[in-house]
């Protein structure tokens, strides 16, 4: 199933044609000042959405007035055909584009050639200068950003992905080379295509503006409005909005979440009473167990019954480990003290003058016998 499309937008035509009017004289003004600037400048629409969109998009715009001419120079990269070098590769091509009815001849390049031929960088230069237009076979177009290079993305001239198994291959590629893509993605709310050049009249530049419009508006993958401003202006030129949305559809929105009870007010509510709800649950996670009561609890002297009842259970907590031992110490053994013994210092000093030199070892104090009679 297809997702839904966005409402078609109602342009004012006539402001839209006010706008285009003084693009082009701004443009005319400064390029008469600047005198190497190019003839021709692109005249592109500024896209601001509601919101970011959800996916990236592709909208291919088929326009009234091409943006190139019939001396357009095109290039075609294919794939590499089963047992063809790369000579046969591009005269099979060129038979069948021939043979479709294609107006242009565009220049076939193989991916072998690709690969080999224009693998320097000032080969890809020159590449990239040479013509206006890339196309890709779809079947190639995943391996080609390794191989040319991002001078290709800078300057904006990204090979567009053609089915070449397709029965109408002369149809999608005329649509190709005279229409514009637009690449929306989910990384901003603001998109660029290009509709015209300088070199339009007024009248075709504002034709285009008006079919770009009513395709993007049909092919968007959003629901309901949702385009907020469109401008119009070149590489070097001032915004000039051509169309801003009304705010009627988010009236609805909001009535719509009114009904369904989501409103901000009553989602914030309900996370308020979430949040309180998850501190009760870690409160009670955390508060200890009560003791239950007992029959035959006897009351200590100092403290009630109740009190004992409602007394808490302490929480069983593992000891920590010390890391060191501590250690203990022996109790010392019960006996006499011996006394301490004399330091260096002291055996070695001389007696004063007048003073007896002391033993070497002072013995115990003996009684003198007493002669009996």
């Amino acid at each position: 199933m297809e997702p839904p499309a966005g409402e078609k937008i109602n342009l004012d035509s006539f402001q839209v044609k006010k706008a285009v009017q003084a693009l082009q004289a701004y443009l005319k003004s400064t390029s008469t000042k600047n005198v190497f600037m190019d003839e021709s400048q692109q005249i592109c629409l500024l896209l601001t959405l509601w919101k970011v969109p959800a996916q990236d998009q592709n909208i291919r715009i088929p326009l009234p007035y091409g943006l190139h001419t019939d001396s357009a120079e095109v290039c075609l990269f294919t794939r590499d055909e089963p047992n063809m070098s790369a000579e046969q590769t591009e005269r099979f091509y060129k038979k069948l584009l021939t043979e479709r009815g294609l107006k242009h001849s565009p220049k076939v390049i193989p991916f072998k050639a690709l690969k080999t031929e224009y693998k320097p960088f000032e080969a890809k230069r020159r590449l990239l200068g040479n013509f206006d237009i890339f196309l890709a076979d779809a079947r190639i177009l995943r391996r080609l950003p390794s191989h040319i290079g991002k001078h290709f993305y800078e300057r904006k001239k990204v090979p567009l992905s053609v089915d070449l198994e397709s029965k109408h291959i002369a149809r999608d590629m005329e649509r190709l080379i005279q229409g514009t893509t637009l690449k929306v993605t989910k990384k901003g709310s603001c998109c660029m295509v290009r509709v015209a050049h300088t070199g339009m009249t007024t009248d075709e530049v504002v034709e285009n503006i008006v079919t770009t419009v009513n395709t993007i508006s049909s092919k968007m993958h959003m629901k309901g409005k949702c385009i907020k401003v469109i401008h119009l202006k070149s590489h070097t030129s001032v915004a000039l909005p051509i169309y801003t949305s009304d705010l009627s559809h988010l009236t609805l929105l909001e009535e719509e979440l009114q009904k369904s009870g989501l409103t901000k007010g009553t989602q914030e509510i309900k996370k308020t009473h979430k949040k309180k709800a998850g501190l009760k649950r870690k409160s009670m996670e955390k508060t200890p167990l009560k003791m239950k009561k007992k029959k035959n609890v006897k009351a200590e002297p100092g403290k009630k019954a109740d009190d004992v009842e409602d007394e808490e259970i302490p929480q069983l907590v593992p000891l920590e480990t010390p890391v060191k031992k501590i250690k203990m110490e022996t109790p010392a053994k019960a006996g006499p003290k011996k006394a301490p013994k004399p330091t260096a210092g002291k055996r070695n000093m001389k007696p004063r003058p007048g003073q007896r030199k002391p033993g070497k070892k002072a013995g115990k104090q003996t009684k003198k016998k007493v002669p009996s009679v």
